[in-house]
C-alpha cells in the first residue's frame, strides 16, 4: 500500500509540475536580440 502511495505521490507533483510549466507565457517568446552594435561584433 505504500509503494501504491509513493507511485502515486510522484506521479503526481510530476504532473502538477508539467501543468504549471505549460500555462507559464513566457515559454512561448523568444528573448528579445541584442541592440546592433553591441554582442558578438568583435567576431
Amino acid at each position: 500500500m505504500i509503494d501504491l502511495f509513493a507511485l502515486a505521490l510522484s506521479h503526481g507533483l510530476l504532473l502538477l509540475m508539467v501543468v504549471r510549466l505549460m500555462s507559464r507565457d513566457d515559454l512561448d517568446r523568444d528573448p528579445a536580440p541584442p541592440a546592433s552594435g553591441e554582442g558578438d561584433a568583435g567576431r
